[in-house]
């Protein structure tokens, strides 16, 4: 038995029915006729939706826009859907001097006051990756300062608030962990900095195994490492134990029978059928389950981007149309809702299915290699580029790309 699968074994009488379960989608921001999108949010029965909204230097009020967009993001809220918000800018522009700081909390302080529905505020986006925050030299010393000058606001002005870090996948996040909290230890802080601990765990690809560990990347299948990282980095001080949300994942689709809504060209490797993004998503949301640190799983996006530079990992089509992911999705968020999830089930099927994709990549190994020696012109032979940044892409909460 795997590493893998012997933890979700002895960790299955430990899993419980407490998963939040939500999506991402910031589309509710721009659009001026919600229905469609909250018909959806209803249908789907998620606790939650993300949102984010960009912060730019110098700023604490809120504009005229951010209030249209913040107003339309709380509408879910009334159907009983919990709105988490994510509060980021330029990567250049990250708070990293204590005036920016304070003008960063003040902001998402006024915020929370104004729109008492939000109580969930994720701190940044992506800490960890030069596409959010630059530089990166000393970025973990400085996203402490932010975060330890936000809780402190934030607990001392808003009832029930729950402070989230954020970390990407790539971009060594568990070196980024370790040294975050070194530098809280240097500082001689005696609160916590953070409530709940985010991570967004997408996998290299879209058809790579929930369970897939690797070395330095930490995806859904490193779970234990990530856990290690928090554990380690804040052991003996007054951080406590926090519980982590994959506050983003997703797996993007092809969309050959349905080209006609799309513009652009493909810009991400091994994208999955329909049918595999529904298996993919499934088999990720009930992984999440049995991990019995995770409190959170959220599937980025609800619906496509039209645009093949963007993201296809939606659970509808880019006209809204149901894929078969949003009823995989559903039928699982009933199983969570019942604790019915066999985290021992489970263990054995990815097991299983690793051993599948081992032997599959040992056979695609192979056969490269036999090419390479048949043709001995290895220049025509190259991997796919590696996605460091699932997104493939900045893009920032303005909708604007770099």
């Amino acid at each position: 038995m795997s590493l893998l699968a012997s933890s979700l074994a002895a960790d299955a009488a430990h899993a419980g029915p407490g998963l939040l379960v939500g999506i991402d989608d910031d589309q509710i921001k721009w659009t001026h006729r919600p229905g469609p999108i909250l018909g959806a949010v209803r249908a789907l029965g998620v606790d939650a939706m993300r949102v984010t909204l960009e912060w730019r230097p110098g700023r604490r009020n809120l504009t005229g826009r951010d209030h249209t967009e913040l107003r339309r993001a709380i509408g879910s809220y009334h159907y009983g859907v919990r709105v988490v918000l994510g509060v980021y800018g330029r990567p250049g522009d990250a708070p990293r001097s204590p005036a920016a700081r304070e003008d960063y909390c003040r902001f998402v302080r006024n915020v929370l006051l104004r729109y008492g529905e939000i109580t969930d505020v994720v701190i940044w986006n992506e800490a960890n990756s030069g596409a959010f925050w630059r530089p990166q030299a000393d970025a973990s010393r400085a996203y402490e300062a932010l975060l330890a000058r936000c809780w402190d606001l934030l607990q001392a002005s808003v009832s029930g608030v729950n402070v989230l870090t954020t970390t990407a996948g790539s971009h060594d996040p568990q070196s980024f962990i370790r040294e975050l909290g070194a530098a809280y230890r240097a500082s001689g802080r005696t609160r916590p900095l953070f409530d709940t601990a985010g991570h967004n765990p997408y996998p290299l690809y879209p058809d790579e195994a929930p369970t897939a560990t690797h070395d330095v990347y930490i995806g859904q299948g490193d779970y234990a490492r990530l856990v290690a990282a928090l554990d380690e980095a804040f052991a003996g001080t007054a951080q406590p134990i926090a519980e982590i949300w994959y506050l983003e994942d997703g797996f993007q689709t092809v969309v050959a029978a349905r080209r006609a809504l799309y513009v652009d060209r493909e810009s991400v490797p091994r994208t999955v059928t329909p049918a595999g993004q529904a298996a993919q998503l499934a088999a990720a949301l009930r992984l999440a389950y049995c991990q019995p640190r995770v409190g959170g799983f959220f599937n980025f996006m609800l619906a496509d981007e039209a645009s093949l530079e963007g993201w296809q990992s939606g659970l509808l089509w880019a006209d809204y149309r149901r894929k078969p992911a949003f009823e995989a999705y559903r039928a699982v968020i009933d199983e969570v809702r019942r604790g019915s999830v066999d985290c021992a089930l489970v263990a054995r099927e990815n097991e299983q299915r690793d051993r599948r994709v081992l032997a599959r990549d040992r056979d695609d190994h192979e056969r490269v290699e036999d090419l390479v020696i048949a043709e001995d012109v290895t220049d025509r032979i190259r991997p796919p580029a590696r996605v460091d940044d699932p997104a493939g892409r900045v893009r920032h909460p303005s909708g604007e790309e770099e």
